[in-house]
């Protein structure tokens, strides 16, 4: 049962990609038992970042990862950059895209994103994880569109970020039958997911505490028990990572680690600030090895 960081994505004091920490990003998380790592996603302030430099860092983040799996984020509504994405990152050699539906479309209806995922399918040569996030979006994948897609080959799982708990019991539902992988985003969620069946967590938090969330999905199917007494444990971390700024504050923590050297985010988003810093600090700092 897989683990995958929704990883940051560091910046140099120039503001470009920083790929010396990315590859201190990829032994930290492999060093903490998660099973890859998924680049330019929310996390990754994948919206933020231009076509191209997401075509260089999965390129050289498959290098670095030496046969560890890599994920890369797509989120346009260009279904031509789409497209391009997602043979970028099958020609470096990445295990899957994660992507989001065309959120600038928002009055598109279901018909037209049912259309945008069924060309974005027949040109991929990549796999595809469809990513449900409607906070960024505003716009809800329900379980009849996740349904549509559960024989597609091309298609091979969702990632849902929505927070919404009726979506863990609907989706799986709607892909039953099937082969397809499941991820939670909301770690609040975890336990409920992985009781109802689903596949992992591709988590924000894991940028953080990533040694506790791959221990709590690599024991739950053999030791519940010791599985519900780790998340019982990162409760209160989890809940202050999620309510403070991300990833400015996963950053900030990062940097405080020595594993960033550079935590500032790209604008629009801004740096943490050092009081904000100092009262999660106080939280998840004793979860940190």
């Amino acid at each position: 049962m897989p683990t995958y960081p929704a990883s940051v994505t560091p910046f140099d004091a120039q503001g470009r990609v920083d790929m010396p920490c990315i590859a201190r990003l990829i032994a930290w998380f492999r060093s903490h038992g998660c099973d890859g790592i998924v680049l330019a996603g929310t996390q990754g302030e994948g919206p933020s970042l231009s076509a191209v430099e997401k075509r260089d860092m999965v390129r050289d983040a498959v290098k670095l990862a030496d046969g560890w799996p890599v994920i890369l984020g797509v989120a346009t509504p260009s279904i031509e950059e789409a497209v391009w994405s997602c043979k970028q990152a099958h020609q470096a050699g990445a295990a899957a895209a994660l992507v989001l539906p065309p959120g600038y479309y928002r009055e598109a209806g279901e018909a037209g994103l049912i259309a945008w995922f069924e060309e974005l399918l027949a040109k991929s040569p990549i796999g595809v994880l469809i990513y449900n996030f409607p906070q960024r979006t505003g716009i809800t994948l329900s379980a009849s569109f996740i349904g549509h897609f559960r024989d597609h080959e091309r298609m091979i799982g969702v990632k849902d970020s929505s927070g919404n708990v009726s979506n863990l019991t609907s989706y799986a539902e709607a892909l039953k039958g099937g082969s397809k992988s499941m991820f939670v985003g909301n770690e609040t969620l975890l336990l409920d997911a992985l009781t109802i069946g689903w596949s992992g967590t591709i988590s924000g938090s894991a940028n953080v505490i990533p040694n506790w969330l791959s221990q709590i999905v690599n024991e739950w199917p053999t030791d519940r028990e010791s599985a519900e007494t780790k998340f019982a444990l990162i409760q209160p971390a989890l809940l202050a990572l999620r309510s403070a700024g991300q990833p400015a504050m996963n950053k900030a923590v990062l940097h405080r680690l020595g594993v960033l050297e550079n935590a500032s985010p790209r604008l629009p988003l801004v740096a943490s600030s050092a009081e904000e810093l100092e009262t999660v600090w106080a939280v998840v700092s004793g979860l940190i090895k």
